[in-house]
């Protein structure tokens, strides 16, 4: 059995104090009260427990969060110390009712001066340093987090070439950037975990899962500023040569609200994505529903993925499949309509099941399914589904379905491109068309609608 330690919580830096006992104890217990901290780091064996009442607080000086190599928006570079980083470590759980803070006001500030000031280049010294740190910088992939001002910004927790993670029952608020990130890391369990960060904070979504495997999202409630859960596996050329593949995920149970969308795979997508099942699933008002995004030089492959027993509601629309994703580049060249070559940077997707989705009060479309002229959407799958648009709708689609290059569609139905479908009992109401079938679309069986 671990030793247990408890930390006074008197206002001070417990920093220090933490990793120690965490490191020698093993078993570290944070009563009611207010923990202030810098980054830490938890090794093998660990176990952080915050009981109700307590609050592990991040202090939002960034002069604290030293550099490290990891991956940053799906490229490896140097970028700043996770707030909890859990790295090379086994068998390591947080765990508790208490409430884990990553003080994000202060990040979240920085990037809105830098996008209203539409910066493009690094402004401080610590920005500077960074750019050092990353001289290839301005030719990597970015998501739109900031990577052209070099503001690098932590993740709150990241699990990285770790195994037997555990994060449980917490109460997790105000990252500065994405929340919990399993990274190059296997057998992590996420369960019975709150996640809140304001709408408007940016690049804070809610579980990335990249280059992982054999991961479970259970029971647990996501409220972001972006993405809900995701997974990813990599960006361009350096994903694709790490190719590192996410496999092997469960999300079960699981409620997102106001994210950008509920499940996403992409855009970072650059080696394989597979074998995921999201099942029994509500998504409240979130911009997209279930979501794939991804495009030209992204690559990959997403093959193997089922939807099942999901509804939603209030979202801008339920369900996009969108190989002509825009964030990120200004390269229209990518956007082609015209079939370009297969290379290694082409995305792939394949055998996709959406079984038993319901989505009601949707306002801007009914979704969307396309893919590339030169690798159209594979055996995608809809049984006993019903997509319906509230009749008064009025976002624009191009905005719901963030795509450039593809004309407007004529309607708000569920638009189909460059893709192999399906159909067993689907039902869509929106107004006409309600079912927009354009180029290069192989449709099987049929379809009901109102």
């Amino acid at each position: 059995m671990l030793n247990e330690y408890e930390i006074a919580a008197d206002g001070r830096d417990v920093k220090e104090e933490l990793m120690k006992a965490l490191k020698e104890k093993g078993r570290v217990i944070l009563k009611e009260g207010v923990y202030l901290t810098g980054p830490i780091e938890i090794p093998s064996g660990a176990e952080l427990v915050l009981e109700k009442g307590a609050v592990l607080r991040f202090i939002p000086d960034f002069s604290l969060y030293k550099p490290v190599f990891t991956r940053w928006e799906g490229v490896k570079c140097w970028a700043m110390h996770p707030c909890i980083y859990i790295n090379d470590a086994d068998n390591v759980s947080i765990s508790g009712e208490g409430t884990i803070d990553g003080s994000g006001q202060p990040w979240w500030d920085v990037v809105a001066d830098r996008r209203k000031r539409n910066v493009k280049e690094p402004q401080t010294e610590l920005e500077r340093s960074f750019a050092a740190l990353n001289p290839d910088y301005k030719s990597q992939p970015g998501g739109g987090g900031g990577r052209d001002y070099q503001f690098m910004r932590p993740p709150l927790i990241q699990i990285k070439n770790s195994r037997n993670v555990v994060i449980a029952d917490v109460n997790i608020i105000n990252s500065p950037f994405w929340t919990i990130h399993p990274l190059f890391s296997d057998g992590v369990i996420i369960r019975n975990v709150s996640i809140k960060n304001p709408y408007e904070a940016p690049n804070t979504d809610g579980i990335d899962i990249e280059s992982s495997s054999n991961v479970k999202v259970l029971d647990s409630l996501v409220d972001v500023g972006d993405d809900g859960i995701a997974l990813k596996s990599g960006s361009g050329e350096d994903g694709i040569k790490d190719n590192v593949p996410t496999k092997n995920v469960l999300i079960k149970n699981c409620t997102v609200r106001s994210a950008h969308g509920g499940a996403v795979i992409g855009s970072e997508t650059a080696a394989e994505i597979s074998d995921l099942v999201v099942e029994d699933c509500f998504f409240d008002g979130t911009d997209r529903g279930i979501r794939i995004k991804s495009r030209r030089t992204r690559g990959g492959l997403i093959h193997d993925i089922a939807f099942r027993r999901i509804k939603m509601k209030d979202n801008l629309c339920p369900f996009v499949i969108n190989m002509y994703y825009r964030c990120g580049t200004d390269d229209m060249s990518l956007f082609s309509l015209d079939k370009l070559p297969v290379n290694a940077g082409t995305p792939r997707i394949y055998n996709v099941t959406i079984e038993d989705c319901h989505a009601e009060g949707s306002r801007a479309s009914a979704g969307m399914a396309v893919g590339l002229p030169e690798s159209p959407i594979g055996n995608l799958v809809i049984k006993d589904s019903s997509f319906a648009v509230r009749p008064d709708a009025d976002r624009a689609i191009s905005e719901s379905d963030m795509y450039l290059g593809l004309p407007d569609p004529p309607s708000r139905g569920f638009r189909i491109r460059n893709a192999e479908l399906a159909i067993e009992s689907l039902k869509v109401e929106s107004d006409e068309p309600s079912m927009i079938i354009e180029d290069g679309v192989m449709l099987k069986n049929t379809y009901s609608h109102n």
